[in-house]
């Protein structure tokens, strides 16, 4: 493809090693803000329903808060990280690496160097189905280009809304308004090591119909 506008294997190298980073995070390693508002400025590229960005960002390092925030996730999450056990997926393995590394983030969330809340203005539970999807397909491709800012520079995050379960109480901490809703909560911090590698999917072929339902 000599006319990609992108050097593909770098692009692709990135959109396949952007993971869930848990363990690997660096607890020790201090984040400059700005490289986390170089990153949010970056992911406010991403296309928005009807060209309206509704988004807002919380960004957390004082301890204080950090730890209150991380006892919600411990709190929203406790049913679910008590049975994150055995699975019967496909790759029940790899599932298990995953769900391990599940219960071990409640462990070190509050000693994260940052904690980002991103937000979208606007309350999704009384809209259409379509309007639901507008509503999160109007963040949820910024929050996705955060991750893959973040791992161009060498930091790396993990996708959680365990947090969201006590959502009015992490609300109250941070100063969220009721109409406001937050969207994920993700622990930002260096990673030990960039070598992160892509990871078994199903086949394309398994999963994608072409003018129908996949066979």
């Amino acid at each position: 493809m000599t006319d990609a506008p992108f050097d593909l294997s770098q692009t692709d190298k990135l959109l396949t090693t952007t993971r869930a980073v848990r363990k690997r995070l660096d607890l020790e390693r201090p984040v400059d803000i700005q490289v986390i508002l170089d990153c949010i400025d970056l992911a406010q590229q991403a296309p928005t329903g009807g060209n309206r960005q509704r988004w807002r960002w919380i960004v957390i390092t004082d301890p204080d808060k950090r730890r209150e925030i991380a006892q919600t996730y411990i709190d929203g999450g406790s049913e679910y990280l008590a049975g994150a056990g055995a699975s019967d997926t496909p790759d029940a393995e790899q599932t298990a690496r995953v769900r391990q590394s599940s219960r071990f983030l409640p462990e070190i969330l509050a000693q994260v160097p940052a904690l980002v809340i991103p937000c979208s203005l606007g309350r999704p539970e009384k809209l259409p189905i379509a309007g639901q999807a507008s509503f999160y397909g109007s963040i949820i491709p910024a929050i996705w280009s955060f991750n893959l800012a973040l791992r161009s520079r060498g930091l790396g995050t993990v996708y959680t809304t365990l947090h969201l379960n006590e959502e009015k109480r992490a609300a109250q901490i941070l100063g969220i308004p009721d109409d406001a809703t937050q969207l994920a909560l993700l622990p930002v911090a260096y990673t030990k090591g960039t070598d992160f590698k892509a990871v078994e999917r199903p086949p394309v072929t398994d999963i994608v119909g072409i003018n129908g339902w996949p066979a």
